[in-house]
Formats: C-alpha cells, structure tokens, sequence
C-alpha cells in the first residue's frame, strides 16, 4: 500500500489552508491524504474531522482520502505518523497562535524530530499556490543538504517549474588574504563554493535531466539568501542534519529564520 501524505489538522484557518496545499501535493504525487487531528477532548474532534474532509474533497476529488482522531498530543502523534509518511504537512500556527509570524511549538516539535519530510505551510495564497514557478533550495557544505537537495528535484519534476538551488557563503574571518582580494578568492583558500554547488546537484541532475535548474551562488548569511530568493518561489526546501548523541535533528538558526519568517511554504527536510 502506498504510505500517505499526513497533514494536521486542528480546525484553525491554518491547518485548513495546509489540507489545501496539502490536497494538492497528494494530487502531484499520486498518493492518499490522511487527515489527524490530535486533540486531549472529544466532542469537538468529529466537525473539525469533517469540515477538514470537505475541504480536501473539493480541492482534489481524486485523492483517497482517511482521517484519524488521535487523545494525545499533538506533536508526538504527529512524529509517530511521520514514521510512516509521505510528508508531514502543518498550518504555520495553530488555534491560540500568534497572528504574527511565529512558527508554534508543535509545528517546531514536529519539524525538529519528524523521521520524513515536514512542510510548514506558511505565505498569502499567492505562495500556497504555483503561482511563482519556483522552487528553492538551500544547499550548504557538507551532507547535511543532500536529501534536501534530492527532495527539491523531485518537486520540481512533479511541478514541471524551475528549480534554484542557491548557496551562501562568508569569507574565511581568519584568513584576510592580501589587500584588496576579493571574497571569492578568499574562499577559494577552502572549498570554492561553486564547486559545493556542483558537487550537490550533479546526481540529482542527473536523476531528473528535464528539472531546469539555476545555480546561484550568494555572498552573505544563508538565511538572508534564503529568503529573499524564497520571495518569488512556491516552495522553499532545507535540510537538517541528525544530531549525534541526541533524538531529532539539528535546526540551526537558519533553519529557524526560514520557519518564522519565510514568506511561502517551507519543507524541511531530514538527513539521511
């Protein structure tokens, strides 16, 4: 059996427009949707359940649809379906949330010890939708990015859109270099980073030759590349890396600024 594509619902206006996205990505990608709604009460569970199916069912009739009820907390029923999902998708805040830009704690819980990929819908409906053609991807030195990486083509392939694939780089602080010599050279006293964004998506380009890609290399924080480029895109994918010693993965400040403040949907996307 096909493993379904999860998304959490709670009755806010949030969780409503993650069934949306969420009814839409089932639809791309051919797989069934399961509603939970992970609740300590019981006589609100059946119309948040059913005002929920509704909504999935008019915005993609085709998709198999379940639902489950689940007295427990919210966070780690969700971890606990994530371990045999498709996709974990979440409304940026919740009911009680902040009406600002804050990621709640479960959506934080969720995406921070989650076994698959987790989406935080976030962004107007121009962002929720495909409106932009875009999809970013930030890719960093090292392996914390490769499934990200593999996650974001594999989007884009189902989208048929473009793909950007950016990486951010500083200049080495201890390294100064000569007077005048430019940041790139000084990284080139390392890794070059155009060479860590080649070296990224070689495979996956290859995988998926008909995904148009453009890579772009930024000078200056990541997440600040990130979500500049994450203006103009339908979706924005990073990655996070296992923590040693520690259950759940590492979400750095990057990964943080891009769940608080990213103007469009946001998947994170696990190590593996």
């Amino acid at each position: 059996m096909t493993i379904p594509l999860v998304v959490g619902v709670d009755g806010s206006e949030s969780s409503l427009e993650a069934v949306d996205w969420a009814a839409q990505e089932a639809a791309r990608h051919e797989v069934p949707l399961r509603l939970l709604h992970a609740t300590a009460g019981h006589h609100e569970a059946s119309d948040v359940i059913g005002a929920a199916l509704e909504r999935a069912g008019k915005g993609a009739p085709s998709v198999p649809l379940s639902s489950v009820v689940l007295h427990e907390d919210a966070a780690g029923a969700l971890v606990d379906a994530g371990r045999n999902a498709f996709a974990l998708v979440l409304g940026s805040r919740g009911l009680g949330g902040l009406a600002g830009m804050l990621l709640g704690s479960v959506g934080l819980a969720v995406a921070a010890h989650a076994d698959c990929p987790v989406v935080v819908v976030r962004g107007g409906v121009e962002h929720r939708g495909s409106r932009f053609g875009d999809i970013v991807v930030g890719v960093e030195d090292g392996e914390g990015s490769g499934t990200a990486v593999r996650f974001a083509f594999r989007e884009a392939q189902v989208r048929h859109c473009r793909l950007v694939a950016r990486h951010a780089w500083s200049p080495p602080i201890e390294s100064p270099g000569a007077p005048g010599q430019s940041g790139f050279a000084l990284q080139a006293l390392r890794r070059p980073p155009a060479q860590v964004l080649a070296d990224a998506l070689r495979d996956p380009a290859a995988r998926y030759p008909d995904v148009r890609v453009s890579d772009e290399v930024v000078e200056g924080p990541a997440r600040r590349a990130l979500l500049d480029a994450a203006s103009g895109a339908d979706l924005l994918v990073v990655g996070a890396r296992r923590r040693r010693g520690h259950i759940g993965l590492q979400l750095g400040l990057v990964n943080h600024a891009v769940l608080h403040h990213a103007p469009c949907p946001v998947a994170v996307v696990p190590q593996i």
